[in-house]
């Protein structure tokens, strides 16, 4: 049997918890198992990395700082081969270019396009435990680039796939998938199983337990995953294509704190408008979320819509620098804003989701400022100020004690 499993950087934060891992991987190398295991940077190796190239240069290239990011997986691929190492199990570390890892050009973002295997399987076919980094690859230039933060776990999945594994384990800070942020909701319950789509909505909106490309890569090549706990023995939630429990109305609630609305004010109300302004976010490879547009009066129009907050500064350059084109009198932003979504597959038989939501928010004082839905998923924009209580209101009105 063959498992890959993935270990986020609070799993391996410190010594105590590098030797924890390895010795839960040493578990099902000793029953027989092949093992691959991929690793995050430790703690808050990244965002410490980040604060580095800040300090010394606020607009440093984003090759660069792959270049930089990069170090702190491969900090923790040695530090767990060495564990296991003085453990008596033999374990090697390898990085994308030793795999190889071959993913698009786009630095920060980019995306895997194939793996080679030759070389993981020589050294499990040499009795070794496999140590990969994630969160990185190669480009065609031979340049190392970054999948964006969480992409260690499309590493894993991408492994899994790439290797036919039998399992694909995700162990994180917490005992699986719940119904919404336990640190928010307290009373948030943990899910045994839910479905890729569903756990993709979740994913995307906003719950942090998975990266979002990780299940889309799971749901494509049919990768079953288990996401679980690195601390404890507690049984995970398995994401997978069909569940057999009977469907709930509503399998959980999400909240994105990391989100930007902006306003394109007085458009020409004719034809084109909205696709020149959504063509100029795509070609600069800026994601859309909610959309708004207003009733043309007075022959203009408005239209808003939300972004990360990361890509905030690069679509309002684009937009200004464009702004005459698209024929805007003025163009709004807000980042003080946040997205509450309620997901479930339940959603598309059963009516009057939206109004207990609206009903929920009503009832805390919570103002809705744009709605999105789709047959699973129902997202709010709100004040970013009320995101919690609004989230753990959703909770309650669709998941009671």
């Amino acid at each position: 049997m063959l498992i890959v499993k993935k270990f986020g950087g609070s799993s391996v934060a410190d010594k105590e918890r590098i030797m924890n891992v390895a010795r839960r991987c040493i578990e099902d190398y000793n029953k027989g198992h092949d093992v691959v295991v991929v690793l995050s940077a430790m703690g808050k190796t990244t965002d410490r990395l980040l604060e580095m190239a800040a300090d010394i240069n606020p607009d440093a290239k984003k090759r660069e700082i792959d270049m930089l990011l990069a170090t702190g997986e491969q900090t923790s691929v040695a530090l767990m081969a060495m564990a296991m190492g003085s453990m008596g199990v033999s374990a090697i570390s390898l990085n994308a270019f030793q795999v190889v890892m071959h993913t698009t050009s786009e630095y920060s973002n980019a995306k895997f396009k194939r793996i080679d295997t030759e070389r993981i399987r020589h050294e499990l076919d040499s009795r070794k435990i496999v140590i990969v980094t994630g969160f990185q690859g190669i480009n065609k230039y031979d340049d190392l680039t970054t999948l964006g933060r969480g992409g260690s776990d499309t590493t894993a999945v991408a492994l899994a796939a790439a290797l036919h594994a039998d399992a694909c384990e995700i162990y994180t800070d917490v005992e699986g998938v719940y119904t919404a942020d336990p640190r928010v909701v307290p009373n948030a319950k943990k899910m045994k199983e839910i479905t890729y789509d569903e756990m993709l909505e979740l994913a995307t909106l906003g719950a942090k337990v998975l990266h979002n490309r990780s299940v889309e890569m799971a749901k494509k090549y049919g990768v079953q995953l288990v996401v679980r706990s690195s601390l404890t023995e507690a049984e995970g939630t398995v994401v997978k294509e069909v569940v057999k429990m009977e469907q709930m109305l509503i399998s959980g609630v999400a909240a994105d704190r990391n989100t930007a609305r902006i306003a394109v004010i007085g458009l020409k109300d004719e034809p084109g408008i909205a696709f020149k302004v959504f063509n100029l976010m795509a070609a600069h490879k800026i994601s859309v979320d909610v959309i708004l547009q207003s009733i043309g009066r007075d022959g203009t129009k408005d239209i808003s819509f939300t972004v990360a907050k990361t890509d905030m500064k690069d679509a309002l350059a684009v937009l200004e620098e464009n702004k005459d084109r698209i024929t805007a009198q003025r163009i709004e932003s807000d980042d003080k804003v946040a997205k509450v979504s309620v997901v479930g597959a339940g959603m598309q038989t059963n009516t009057g989701v939206a109004s207990g939501m609206f009903e929920a928010l009503y009832n805390v004082g919570v103002n809705i400022r744009m709605i999105s839905t789709s047959d699973i998923r129902i997202t709010v924009l709100i004040d970013e100020e009320d995101v919690d209580k609004a989230t753990r209101a959703v909770h309650d009105k669709f998941i009671p004690d």
